[in-house]
């Protein structure tokens, strides 16, 4: 009769063993039970994808602890009826009062016409989907200067600030050639995904981009401040790379 091996003998006396036993030198070793994964689990992603889910049940505070895209704010704005027109300061104004109060926050503007240079005036609105023409041009080159040119921070500023007044512009215009000069580079505090990889390099000079957007995704799924902190740099502890 062939002989049995330890392991078989083993299950005969102790019946079918609940885990697999390895052998190792005549020895059986059950293996150890595997340590609690410090990964972040699916089920935690989901919880937190869904309370950073937008919808209109949701209330205001709950809303502002959360990081959304532009894109998702104006998506709101279409499928409730609210305008979907400005900054993503003013659309994000725009969602936490209609949370609150299930009205329309009102633009201050109802009737956009046609401007003429003889329209314009320091006091006058910045309208909607500016375009930046000659007139525009005309009325900056009076007030600031023959050397004005239409900068590319400056026309996305006159798109994100449509309802401030051309004095606000001309406020702009100076700070953005102020800044310049200066050697710095202005980043909107509505571009949070900009400041968070911009701070995340200045205080991990070896980190690589794509640890930039993992800690970056980690950071915005959290309510609470979108600023990057140290603490962030745990995720890429968590999540093999």
């Amino acid at each position: 009769m062939a002989k049995k091996s330890l392991a078989s003998l083993m299950n005969g006396i102790m019946g079918e063993p609940n885990q697999e036993f390895v052998k190792s030198d005549n020895q059986l070793i059950e293996p150890a039970t595997e340590p609690e994964s410090s990964e972040v689990t699916e089920e935690r992603k989901d919880n937190l994808e869904t309370k950073r889910t937008l919808h209109k049940n949701l209330d205001s505070e709950t809303f502002r602890n959360y990081y959304f895209l532009k894109e998702e704010l104006v998506d709101f704005c279409r499928k409730n009826g609210l305008p979907t027109s400005g900054g993503k300061q003013e659309i994000t104004e725009r969602v936490a009062h209609f949370l609150d109060t299930g009205k329309v926050l009102g633009n201050g503007i109802t009737q956009h016409r046609s401007t003429t240079i003889s329209d314009i005036t320091e006091n006058s609105i910045i309208e909607q989907n500016i375009v930046c023409s000659e007139k525009h041009r005309a009325f900056f080159k009076k007030h600031i200067g023959k050397s004005f040119t239409f900068k590319v921070a400056f026309q996305r500023w006159l798109k994100e600030n449509d309802g401030k007044t051309y004095r606000d512009a001309i406020e702009a215009y100076h700070s953005i050639l102020k800044a310049k000069k200066q050697g710095k580079t202005e980043i909107d505090k509505q571009f949070e995904y900009n400041t968070y990889i911009r701070d995340f390099f200045a205080h991990n000079k070896g980190k690589t981009l794509e640890d930039a957007i993992k800690c970056w995704k980690y950071k915005k799924s959290l309510p609470g401040s979108n600023a990057y902190e140290n603490s962030d740099l745990s995720i890429l502890d968590r999540i093999p790379i």
